[in-house]
């Protein structure tokens, strides 16, 4: 499993851009994986990186599409091919703190 924190912000459209990540989150339930909304970011599940910036770029892209002119995507991704993970396993793994 592939799994990214992502931020897709849109630049010069107000200080309210919460219109803007409805767009992407749609796009993102669109592709059918696994992902997660949190309050500065989104955290996404994918089978591979190909996938992963699939998903990503309809993201980005929504933010065009709804009249930005300038978008800043932030990624952070985690590929680990030692073992199996998931977002339910990481949060797994500190849950006891």
């Amino acid at each position: 499993m592939v799994i990214a924190e992502i931020s897709v912000i849109p630049l010069g459209s107000g200080a309210s851009v919460s219109k803007f990540v409805k767009a992407a989150l749609k796009t993102i339930k669109s592709s059918k994986v696994k992902f997660i909304v949190g309050p500065m970011s989104t955290t996404i599940e994918t089978d591979s990186i190909d996938e992963l910036f699939e998903v990503i770029k309809k993201a980005h892209e929504s933010a065009f599409e709804m009249g930005s002119k300038r978008v800043v995507t932030s990624i952070k991704i985690d590929d680990r091919r030692d073992r199996n993970s998931s977002i339910q396993r990481k949060l797994n793994s500190i849950i006891d703190y």
